[in-house]
């Protein structure tokens, strides 16, 4: 098929799209929750609270931005809680046996990029269904994880390690700083380069994709390995944050992380959906969780308002997508 073709097939998405109108309600609804907590919480506005919503929100948002990639193209990452907790175990060891903070960081984002190139061959090579394969990987990654630390935890790093997820740079923790690099460099590369507008043509009809011509596999791995790597970039900040790793440390962050996708927009269908907006999810979802904190709210009670959130958004998504159709 021809290169027009090919470029009709992906038109530059403009920002002011509905894109970007998704974004703004989702906004409007981020400054809603922070009226509400403002009134019910004398402490919710301290700065404190707010940068440690900040950082909160920046440790999913990590894990969430990658996951982006992957739902973009109509498929699923289970795998990235047990990624973190498997990276996070890998850098941690090499950093106690080198020496190297620097070391261990590229062993966690080895790990993170391997097992996330892994799902990808399992997608496009076998052509297993997303959800099966990297819920399988799941497991295989758990396994491989408590058997390597055997019950043991590591702690006690090196204090300039440390400062990476729990230091301040102007006021500001380091971690948000990161964030405001990755959200840049995730919204222009999937705004504004033929690869991300080749993710968005894939999610969209991955049958016409493929006959314009977009190496629809290659594609893939790279959407899967990056995925895989942002769970490595993730294991890094909590494991310089909470000066420690254990085999469990990954086992409350997937949920979450998928909760900030769809809450942020982007279709389960594929096609639809911008990193800003999964920023804005991960946001949401974090002044929740830190309103039910201030007022109280018993910790039993967190997975299920978050999973009705989860059930909120999918079905906001069908509806909308419903009626564009």
């Amino acid at each position: 098929m021809t290169d027009i073709t090919k470029e009709a097939m992906m038109p530059p998405r403009s920002f002011l799209s509905q894109d970007a109108i998704q974004v703004f309600y989702r906004l409007l609804a981020a400054l809603l929750i922070c009226a509400v907590l403002a009134v019910l919480s004398d402490s919710f506005l301290s700065l404190g609270n707010i940068l440690n919503v900040l950082r909160q929100a920046s440790l999913t948002f990590f894990i969430a931005s990658g996951l982006t990639l992957v739902v973009l193209t109509a498929g699923l990452d289970l795998s990235v809680g047990a990624n973190v907790a498997l990276s996070a175990c890998i850098a941690g060891t090499v950093i106690h046996k080198t020496g190297s903070p620097a070391l261990g960081i590229l062993a966690g984002l080895a790990c993170g990029g391997i097992v996330g190139l892994l799902n990808g061959v399992m997608v496009t090579a076998l052509r297993i269904p997303s959800f099966i394969a990297t819920y399988g990987m799941l497991w295989v990654l758990n396994g491989l994880t408590y058997w390597y630390m055997a019950g043991e935890t590591l702690h006690g790093f090196p204090a300039g390690f440390r400062q990476i997820g729990s230091g301040y740079l102007f006021g500001l923790p380091i971690p948000v700083y990161l964030l405001l690099v990755f959200l840049g460099i995730g919204t222009l590369f999937a705004q504004r380069t033929i690869w991300g507008q080749e993710i968005y043509a894939i999610g969209a009809n991955p049958v016409a994709a493929r006959l314009s011509g977009i190496p629809v596999a290659r594609r893939l791995l790279l959407v899967y390995s990056v995925s895989g790597t942002m769970a490595g970039l993730a294991s890094i900040i909590f494991l310089s944050r909470l000066n420690s790793a254990e085999a469990d440390i990954g086992e409350s962050l997937t949920l979450p992380a998928i909760a900030a996708v769809l809450i942020g927009g982007t279709s389960l269908f594929g096609g639809v959906g911008t990193v800003f907006g999964t920023f804005i999810g991960a946001l949401i979802l974090t002044l929740v969780l830190n309103g039910m904190n201030l007022l109280s709210v018993s910790a039993n009670w967190q997975p299920l308002v978050t999973g009705i959130i989860v059930i909120l958004a999918v079905w906001l998504d069908m509806k909308t997508r419903h009626r564009a159709q």
